[in-house]
């Protein structure tokens, strides 16, 4: 008899396949480290156990990664652990709705900075994707279109900042392209192309009433 526990998103078919079990294994002959060896190798196994306990009993037990989140890289969106190992090359429906996390190195430090974006609720339902820029530092990129360039160092007072600022200023309503809070000692905003040609035409019409 086989006595499975631990699994989720594969089947036991699936299981007893990647290990190497079929209907005529024999449980003498079966090489359980082997067989855990399988088990580990495949991507939504993070660790595996397989004991054989005579005279006519196997028992395996798995610990399962789960879906983390999406990752892009290259034109490619996959789907991560927390970890950061791809465990599926393709996005089902029933994922989608993971965080997107974008860049090289992001699949492996995103957990770390979610983390950190689980304390704001407010903003993180408004963030499209999570973008790594050079392997160091994260912009947001709003469903609005909106980028906010966090620095590499205290991210979380940054992300308080713009918080701050849209409730007292509603600035993430405003018309405008990019936030940028890489400098600790100021914050930078770039208008859209479109107010930032309204601003150009306001000042030239007051100039020439000036004149």
């Amino acid at each position: 008899s086989i006595a499975l526990t631990g699994q989720k998103q594969l089947t036991r078919e699936e299981i007893l396949g990647i290990a190497g079990v079929t209907g005529r294994s024999s449980l003498l002959f079966l090489n359980a480290d082997d067989a855990g060896a399988r088990l580990k190798a495949n991507p939504w196994i993070a660790d595996a156990t397989v004991l054989k306990l005579f005279p006519d009993r196997l028992h395996i037990a798995i610990t399962e990664r789960r879906a983390f989140a999406l990752w892009q890289k290259d034109g490619r969106v996959r789907v991560v652990a927390r970890d950061g190992v791809v465990v599926e090359p393709f996005v089902a429906p029933h994922v989608a709705h993971l965080p997107l996390v974008v860049g090289n190195g992001a699949n492996v430090k995103a957990a770390d900075f979610l983390s950190v974006m689980d304390r704001y609720p407010q903003l993180q339902e408004q963030v499209h994707a999570y973008v790594l820029v050079a392997e160091r530092r994260w912009n947001l990129r709003l469903k609005n279109g909106v980028d906010i360039r966090l620095p590499e160092a205290g991210p979380a007072q940054a992300i308080e900042t713009v918080i701050a600022l849209d409730r007292e200023q509603k600035l993430l309503s405003r018309d405008i392209a990019a936030i940028d809070l890489r400098n600790a000692d100021r914050v930078a905003v770039r208008l859209s192309d479109a107010a930032a040609a309204a601003r150009a035409e306001a000042i030239k019409a007051k100039t020439q009433k000036r004149k």
